[in-house]
């Protein structure tokens, strides 16, 4: 070739474009957020155990924390709390049994009685009903039509409960064990993990990932469950004093209140209508009947717009839209122990991505 056509030739521009990377199609993300769905239902029984253990755990590193400055042993402590939170949950057991199982087996008869006195609430809206239907019917609407009657059927099954109570036994153990295990050893599990990453700077954005997540994780999971403590006890205490309900009765309800609050918007709205029912089966006239769900709903209105806010701050503040389809989601993977673990994994997935560069605005997201 001669020099002429070489010169001829366009020289080599100096921009050449990056290839960027392949973003994966639609529809294959949303098959594999199908499949990691159906694996989080298919393995709840093997990931609620340790989830649970998780967050009990984290409940407990405060109290440990406070305990190694008092130079207790770090195993020593946690046998300390893990059987101090047992005793209390036996002693709570104990006065709620009696109570729970006498509401338990009243239910289909109160809910009889309490018919009569919801109508009456309701008729207003009852006869607004019938005054639509017979405009519709002098507007040439009528329809008839017959009822269907479903009839349900159910097979019992003798081996059913043989088989339940064994398996709850072995998970309650399973938690309480893994519980401690995680306060002893979760340090030296999280140091022999982080030694496994190559790269000097994922060792450090793992470091701090992690130290935020026990740190922070632990401080707001004790300060809420602090606060849902609180709450059931002030409410227990306002129906024993003030509304004269037996005093186990009350811890019942008291208890009920504090474990619902771990789940926001959704289990305070299970307690008002419980409270209602409640309310109309034991007092007589409407007024009465509303004053425990009256009372609850004012205590977790002080709750939830005054003390938490103060006491948390903005830190652990979450998008209220988020958070209920969180709740939604966990709910209906893993029924009441999602409902109570969805928070702490929703404020767990934020703090990993404040710490990830280039993901800001996901965490901003959340809030």
């Amino acid at each position: 070739m001669s020099i002429e056509s070489e010169t001829s030739l366009p020289p080599p521009t100096a921009d050449v474009s990056v290839q960027t990377r392949p973003r994966a199609p639609f529809a294959l993300v949303v098959v594999a957020a199908l499949a990691v769905g159906y694996t989080l239902w298919a393995a709840q029984e093997l990931l609620l155990p340790v989830l649970l253990a998780i967050f009990f755990a984290l409940v407990g590193n405060p109290i440990l924390r406070a305990l190694r400055r008092l130079y207790i042993p770090r195993f020593l402590g946690a046998l300390i709390v893990l059987t101090a939170g047992i005793a209390i949950a036996i002693v709570l057991g104990q006065q709620l049994v009696k109570p729970a199982g006498e509401w338990i087996s009243e239910a289909p008869q109160q809910l009889r009685k309490l018919t009569p006195k919801l109508q009456k609430v309701t008729k207003p809206v009852q006869a607004a009903n019938e005054a639509a239907e017979n405009i519709a019917r002098a507007a040439g609407g009528e329809t008839t039509g017959k009822k269907v009657q479903v009839v349900k059927t159910e097979v019992n099954d003798p081996y059913k409960s043989l088989t339940a109570t064994p398996k709850a036994v072995a998970a309650i153990l399973a938690v309480v064990l893994l519980t401690f295990f995680f306060m002893v050893y979760g340090q030296t599990l999280q140091r022999a993990a982080i030694a496994l990453l190559p790269d000097r700077q994922q060792k450090k954005v793992t470091v701090d990932i992690l130290q935020a997540i026990e740190t922070e994780i632990s401080r707001y999971v004790l300060t809420i469950s602090v606060i849902n403590m609180v709450v059931g006890l002030i409410f227990a205490g306002c129906l024993y004093f003030f509304l004269a309900i037996p005093l186990d009765e009350a811890l019942l309800w008291g208890t009920m209140a504090a474990i619902l609050n771990f789940a926001p918007y959704v289990g305070p709205l299970i307690g008002i209508i419980v409270m209602v029912l409640m309310g109309f089966a034991t007092y007589p006239t409407p007024l009465q009947a509303l004053l425990p769900a009256a009372i609850y709903l004012g205590l977790h209105t002080l709750e939830g717009q005054i003390l938490t806010p103060i006491v948390l701050g903005r830190r652990m503040a979450l998008s209220p839209l988020v958070l209920i389809l969180a709740l939604m989601v966990f709910g209906w993977l893993w029924g009441i122990i999602g409902l109570l673990l969805a928070v702490p994994l929703l404020v767990c997935v934020k703090i990993v991505l404040t710490r990830i560069e280039g993901m800001d605005g996901w965490a901003r997201l959340l809030e």
